[in-house]
């Protein structure tokens, strides 16, 4: 079903000429894809056609449409050669222009359109089963939640018509499907809903992953990424139908209904009549753009219902069928229209919106030089600033106001986004030159002494000249974007014999934390009056800062005061952490000092051992008791204790000094002590026999440490 669905779609969009895939797609749906009535819809009808009407044939036509020619009220072209479906593209192309011509040559035949329709439909064969099976189709592997679904598609269908299919087999909406996976250099085209796949750099077997969106229609954007958003700059393209493209720059927390209450300000399009297509589904008049999940650079494309209510009108009085021009408009395709109730009214009551050209025009009014203190058509507020206070201060003379020199935000945070002991109220001066006030108030009540010094340590004075409507424009725009739509509002709603005004603005805790206007004042005021207005004011803000003052100093000194407990805690971490380190270093160091010393002592250790196995080795064999010529040498221990062995007489002193260090007292550390004479044996020549040195029968001898 979803085939047949496609190629009938594709047909009727051939033969209409209808390239917006939704608006053939509401056609056909209101007929339950019934190609004859669906054609029926959007052709031009006959009121009375004549009774068994005969189609005379004619030669095919070079164009169906010639160049310059009118196309009908209902949008309605036959289509090119090329855009005729299935093989049968040649003999379509031709009866189509043969017939089309038949119906609008004057409509003398008066044939009736379904009399056309039948005969037009009836040379494109629609059956999806006799198309030609030749021709190339596109296969596409959608990757989703683990799961593999394959489309095939024809190579000239579009983005929107493959989302439909992949909505088909997934039951993803539309709204709600992001897709990856295509060519990066053919990415950005793949976003664009009427581009067809065959431009897209594919190849017959394709692998795409979906991505199903949050159920609120919104894109998958994190919670902790909104804040982030709502102080990004988006910009807008706005295609309006049929004039072209304007921008608008407004910031993340602009509403949609603010969105749309600034597109009335500057062309004049009541809300309740604004049609538009490119808003993400569940979105509502209070989502602002950070929410809405469109990206920072995003397009739309707008209608004015009431342009089309009253072509259809113009139509019918033309002599064209009020019934079909009444179809048609009420047929449009399906967008998402984000309406308001009750302030679109409120808007549309004003009555001094202005109705120069958009901002956008190239024939602005010619004004005299003098009158303007910007340029017209000036595109960037700092420039805007600047010039202002120059032409300013050049036209009315000294002494003059100081006038605050850049941008309308930055003019903001020096007044408003600051701590609020150092908050100044924001005083916007809108002047107007073609306005009887302007003079006078300018050279009397803006030169004197007490008004300049009452703005100076008061306020932020930031001007800008209203008198060229394209300035104006700009300038509502910028309200909106950085203060609120309530100060654009009023802005606009000031009178031109009201103008030149003051308008005051501010921003504390009672109004929300948000800049908002707390009062205007008028040109047509005394000095005095001018001079009370401007201190009351000033009395009524600093009152209301008092409470946001004293929550300031509280916060500080509860900030101070765990500052300190910070750093006092710091400063005790940082000498415990002093005396740990003091400790595991000592500790460390004489574990070092006792490994130094166990390893010394274990190779001391082990010397005295290898001398001591030397020694062992080295002695004689000990002679038996019966034994002659022997010996008998006692060694008295430093304990008291006694080593006894027997000797031959004629060993030498080196064995019994050999004996002494084989039990462990090295001659380097004891010295061997006869008894009588008194000597020390370790001094003597070692190789000296027992026997000379008297030591037979027997002898005792001492060690004792040197």
């Amino acid at each position: 079903m979803s085939e047949n669905k496609d190629e009938t779609l594709a047909s009727f969009q051939n033969i209409t000429g209808i390239d917006d895939v939704g608006e053939a797609f509401s056609h056909l749906e209101a007929v339950n894809w019934n190609l004859m009535d669906a054609l029926s819809r959007v052709m031009p009808h006959d009121d009375a056609p004549l009774s068994n009407p005969v189609l005379a044939p004619l030669p095919a036509l070079p164009d169906p449409v010639q160049p310059g020619a009118q196309s009908n009220t209902n949008g309605f072209r036959p289509p090119s050669y090329d855009e005729l479906p299935g093989p049968s593209n040649a003999s379509a192309s031709s009866f189509f222009a043969t017939a089309m011509h038949n119906h609008n040559q004057n409509q003398r035949h008066r044939y009736p359109t379904s009399h056309l329709l039948a005969q037009l439909t009836s040379s494109i064969n629609l059956d999806p089963s006799s198309q030609n099976n030749n021709q190339n189709g596109m296969n596409f592997n959608i990757n989703f939640n683990q799961t593999l679904f394959q489309v095939r598609l024809p190579p000239t269908a579009t983005i929107d018509q493959l989302k439909r299919k992949i909505f088909d087999v997934t039951n993803v909406p539309v709204c709600r499907q992001s897709i990856c996976g295509w060519p990066p250099a053919k990415a950005s085209d793949a976003q664009i809903g009427g581009t067809q796949i065959c431009n897209l750099d594919l190849s017959p077997e394709n692998e795409l992953i979906l991505i199903d969106l949050t159920e609120d229609g919104f894109m998958d954007t994190e919670p902790d990424e909104v804040p982030q958003r709502l102080d990004k700059d988006f910009t807008i393209k706005i295609l309006y139908e049929p004039e072209g493209t304007f921008t608008m720059n407004v910031s993340g927390r602009t509403t949609i209904l603010e969105v749309k209450t600034n597109v009335y300000y500057v062309k004049e399009i009541p809300v309740r009549h604004q049609e538009w297509t490119g808003w993400p589904s569940g979105c509502t008049n209070d989502t602002t753009l950070a929410e809405s999940g469109i990206e920072l650079n995003h397009r739309f494309v707008l209608r004015n219902l009431a342009e089309r209510a009253q072509s259809n009108s113009n139509a019918a009085l033309d002599g064209e069928n009020p019934q079909t021009n009444s179809n048609s408009a009420s047929n449009t395709f399906d967008v998402v229209t984000l309406d308001s109730e009750s302030s679109a009214d409120e808007f549309e009551d004003a009555t001094d919106f202005n109705t120069a050209e958009y901002i956008f025009t190239d024939s602005p009014p010619v004004q005299p030089l003098n009158r303007h203190l910007i340029p017209n058509n000036t595109d960037d507020e700092t420039t805007g600033s600047t010039q202002f206070v120059e032409n300013y201060q050049s036209r009315f003379g000294e002494p003059y106001p100081e006038f605050f020199v850049g941008s309308l935000e930055s003019a903001l945070q020096l007044a408003c986004h600051k701590p609020a002991k150092e908050r100044k109220l924001l005083a916007i001066y809108l002047h107007h030159g073609e306005s009887i006030l302007t003079n006078v108030f300018c050279d009397h009540l803006m030169k004197a002494e007490s008004i300049i010094q009452t703005l100076k340590e008061k306020f932020v004075l930031f001007g800008w000249d209203m008198t060229y409507e394209s300035n104006k424009d700009m300038f509502l725009s910028l309200l909106t974007a950085r203060i609120s739509s309530n100060a654009s509002l009023t802005a606009r709603n000031i009178k031109l014999d009201k103008l030149p005004a003051i308008m005051l603005v501010g921003k504390s805790r009672q109004l929300g934390s948000n800049c908002e206007v707390l009062s205007v004042i008028h040109g047509n005021i005394g000095l005095d009056d001018l001079l009370t207005r401007l201190i009351e004011t000033t009395a009524m803000y600093e009152e209301q800062l008092q409470v946001e003052i004293r929550q300031e100093d509280e916060r500080a000194a509860r900030h101070q005061v765990k500052a300190e407990q910070d750093m006092a805690y710091e400063e005790t971490l940082q000498a415990d952490m002093a005396k740990e380190a003091a400790k595991s270093q000592k500790a460390a160091a004489q574990a070092a000092e006792r490994k130094r010393i166990e390893s010394e002592r274990a190779e001391e250790n082990a010397r005295r051992e290898s001398i001591r196995l030397v020694a062992e080795q080295s002695l004689p064999q000990e002679p038996g008791e019966q034994e002659a010529s022997i010996c008998k040498i006692r060694v008295r221990k430093p304990t008291g204790d006694f080593l006894e062995r027997r000797f031959y007489t004629q060993n030498n002193l080196q064995d019994l000094l050999n004996y002494v260090t084989a039990n462990g007292f090295l001659i380097e550390e004891y010295k061997l002590i006869s008894s009588w004479p008194r000597r020390d044996l370790t001094a003597i020549e070692s190789s000296q026999t027992l026997e000379t040195l008297k030591m037979s029968p027997q002898e005792t001898v001492i060690l004792e440490e040197r």
